[in-house]
């Protein structure tokens, strides 16, 4: 039984320097911000849900979807902010056990995998959580191999350990290990017990650009017409 009051934050930050007003792009009709306050709503995990913007046009927009608004402050709201801070000055005023990241560029998330990577925060009984995409492939960092051998015959990919790259679609913290960290380092994002949860290939498109946005278009579209596409075939449109 959870007994922990669990608040869903989704950040609206007015400004973007990639792709303008990037929160208010339409993705099927709708704004970007529509579909993840739609999956919030439908994972039924939250004890609220609350749009967290510099900006009051999401004020509206919150009132529209029947969910709270959260107004912070203009310094908040720059491209240089640190996200823990966002994220200490939300807790401090909504007070909770759990506050979740909802990213809003993560469209394509499912409410059902919203409810699943709670559930796992819960059942592990974490302080952090971070959603990843799980890549079994050949990996370098800084011009070394990272989960493979250049001095032996090639390894195939299914025996690789596998890459964690992080896709922030969804982020959890226990706030009560968030503030404290916080308080003691000023810092507090990887809190206590972290834990990763490799999310499916769809919640992976995050919109940051123009194309990222066309490509979750082109997927959304062949996802309402029951069609299979692959990723690789998406980017090839895009690209074209």
């Amino acid at each position: 039984m959870n007994n922990n009051r669990i608040i869903a934050m989704i950040p609206a930050r007015i400004g973007s320097t990639r792709l303008k007003m990037k929160n208010l792009a339409l993705l099927g009709g709708k704004p970007l911000i529509s579909h993840v306050i739609d999956s919030a709503k439908g994972s039924r995990c939250f004890d609220k849900i609350c749009l967290n913007s510099d900006s009051v046009i999401f004020a509206q927009i919150a009132e529209q979807n029947g969910i709270d608004f959260y107004h912070r402050s203009s310094e908040l709201g720059s491209s240089s902010t640190k996200s823990d801070d966002v994220v200490a000055d939300f807790v401090q005023d909504n007070p909770c056990d759990i506050v979740v990241w909802v990213n809003p560029i993560a469209p394509l998330q499912t409410a059902e995998e919203i409810s699943a990577v709670i559930e796992y925060f819960l059942k592990h009984e974490l302080d952090s959580l971070f959603t990843v995409d799980r890549k079994y492939l050949h990996s370098q960092y800084d011009g070394n191999p990272i989960n493979y051998r250049q001095d032996e015959k090639f390894a195939q990919t299914q025996d690789l350990k596998p890459v964690d790259t992080f896709v922030y679609s969804i982020m959890a913290w226990r706030t009560k290990t968030f503030l404290k960290e916080m308080k003691q380092k000023g810092h507090a994002f990887f809190a206590g017990k972290v834990g990763l949860y490799p999310v499916a290939k769809e919640s992976t498109v995050i919109i940051k650009t123009a194309e990222d946005l066309h490509m979750a278009e082109a997927l959304l579209q062949a996802k309402m017409h029951g069609q299979c596409v692959q990723y690789a075939e998406v980017e090839k449109l895009v690209e074209g």
